[in-house]
């Protein structure tokens, strides 16, 4: 048994030196002789130690024997970095102090980044659109003109670190460049679309831009549905499902100019489908995501909406049971039977409308809250969190730790943020109970200790706001799209989950709070 001697590294960690003194080249000279008896005379004091403890209460004198052996072993702090990195039992000359510090506390100091660029003082800046957007979570400017190289431009072909954006609300069937894949072939690196697959989601959904939540009025007209169409040349079988419902026997009074029965010119449009039981949401094309005004106009009306249109329309759906669709026009058919039966049970109807009373499912408020932070703000966002990747990324940038390991426990140190907001939180956990249900409750825990409050709280309706508990929807990595986060990603486990924390060294994610 020898004397370990603890040298400290610049960051104030104690580093053994064993391992340089190994791999020198250097040849010591001879120590001296009496050194050599160290090991024997340690042996002696540890046995006369035994023997004097067999004559005392054990869990008196056991700091006693801690403190003698300590004048001939200091324990070692191993602190290693990158792929091995943690933190062992504290020892050395600042032995009181390092163990006053706790992991989490020396990960907080140790990750600690400054980055090259303050977004609030050096917003993201993009030209070719004005600023609509009261306020945004990073530092984010809109114009036309400007004397600073811009972050973004609306529009193809930019200039080198220039990012081009394309942004539109119109069916890729109709404009090809709105297919994800075709805008990025033509240099698109930042797609804004209504398919929640795009870099920035622009979909037709708002608490704002509609009152969802609004009461239902008596349905007091004679035919069972109502239709706006107005585009005859539709590239889908809308106006041949509309031909196929009336000659089911479903009287459809339609407003707009294709098959017109009724003068649509001067009407609310909204006000005129609170009278109907039935709101026919047929879009111009049959596309994922491609959900408009007609189908949540529908909603705030309170008229069971019929559809033609995105094959995925019930994640949209207010509620299981809250709409009806026409995948196929041979569907036409059964739909047709289902508005008789509904509309001749007045308790199986106002089931379609229930959610009008009880509130929509979390599913619904998750994605209509997405729309709480404008499009463009998302847009800086997105710009912004691309930037410090690219820098984390980078040769030059600091090297974390990311956890720390102290005897057999490892505490792991992740970030998470709101979906809509910009800066990190910390979060740690601990390797005996690295579970999603540990994710959870620890991500709860610190944004309660915040009195953190959803970005969406001002935009939802008062009648679902909630109370100040948080209840999260959604737990999910930083880059994924909002297809992934809302309906297709999931942790395979706590494995999977564990397996991803190593992978990836301060982990970040987004929550979804509804």
């Amino acid at each position: 048994m020898g004397l370990v001697a603890n040298h400290r590294s610049k960051e104030g960690l104690p580093v053994s030196s064993a391992v340089a003194s190994s791999s020198s080249s250097v040849v010591l000279p001879p120590k001296k002789k009496w050194s050599n008896l160290m090991p024997l005379f340690v042996a002696l004091v540890v046995v006369a130690e035994i023997a004097f403890l067999g004559r005392l209460d054990m869990a008196k004198n056991t700091a006693m024997v801690d403190t003698w052996a300590d004048l001939f072993y200091w324990s070692r702090e191993v602190v290693s970095r990158g792929d091995d990195l943690g933190v062992d039992r504290l020892g050395g000359g600042d032995r009181n102090s390092a163990e006053s510090e706790s992991c989490e506390e020396w990960l907080e100091r140790e990750d600690a980044v400054t980055y090259s660029r303050d977004f609030m003082k050096q917003p993201i800046l993009v030209i070719g659109a004005e600023q609509e957007w009261k306020s945004c979570s990073v530092g984010c400017q809109f114009g036309y003109n400007s004397g600073n190289k811009p972050d973004a431009a609306f529009g193809s072909s930019q200039q080198a670190g220039t990012a081009s954006v394309l942004r539109s609300m119109e069916s890729s069937q109709y404009y090809s460049e709105n297919n994800i894949a075709m805008a990025r072939r033509r240099g698109y690196s930042v797609v804004m679309t209504t398919s929640l697959s795009s870099d920035v989601p622009v979909g037709y959904f708002s608490w704002a831009e509609y009152d969802i939540m609004g009461p239902v009025q008596p349905k007091t007209e004679g035919a069972l549905a109502a239709a706006f169409i107005s585009n005859c040349g539709a590239r889908n079988f809308r106006l041949q499902a509309l031909e196929a419902l009336e000659k089911a026997d479903i009287k459809i009074d339609s407003y707009g100019g294709c098959h017109r029965n009724r003068d649509g010119r001067a009407v609310d449009k909204v006000e005129a489908l609170k009278r109907y039981k039935f709101s026919l949401a047929f879009e111009n094309s049959n596309e994922e995501d491609y959900v408009t005004e007609k189908f949540f106009q529908s909603l705030v009306a309170g008229s069971v909406p019929v559809v033609v249109g995105a094959p995925n329309i019930q994640d949209f759906a207010p509620a299981p049971g809250s709409l009806l669709h026409i995948k196929e026009l041979q569907d036409a058919e059964s739909v047709a039977k289902t508005m008789k039966r509904l509309a001749e049970d007045p308790e199986a109807y106002n089931q379609s409308l229930r959610w009008k009373y009880e509130g929509p499912s979390d599913s619904f408020k998750a994605l209509v809250d997405m729309a709480a932070v404008h499009s463009s703000c998302r847009l800086c966002i997105h710009l912004a969190t691309t930037i410090r990747e690219k820098e984390e990324k980078s040769p030059g940038f600091k090297n974390r730790p990311c956890k720390c390991t102290r005897g057999l426990e490892t505490v792991y140190h992740i970030y998470v943020r709101e979906r809509g907001r910009f800066e990190m939180e910390s979060i740690y956990l601990r390797s005996n109970n690295l579970t999603l249900d540990a994710l959870k409750s620890a991500v709860l825990k610190k944004f309660t200790s915040l009195n953190h409050v959803p970005v969406w709280k001002p935009e939802r309706p008062e009648s679902i706001r909630g109370g100040n508990e948080l209840k999260i929807y959604r737990i999910y990595p930083v880059g994924l799209t909002q297809r992934q986060a809302l309906y297709s990603f999931s942790f395979k486990g706590d494995v999977d989950f564990r397996s991803h924390l190593e992978s990836n060294p301060c982990a970040k994610f987004e929550v979804i709070f509804v």
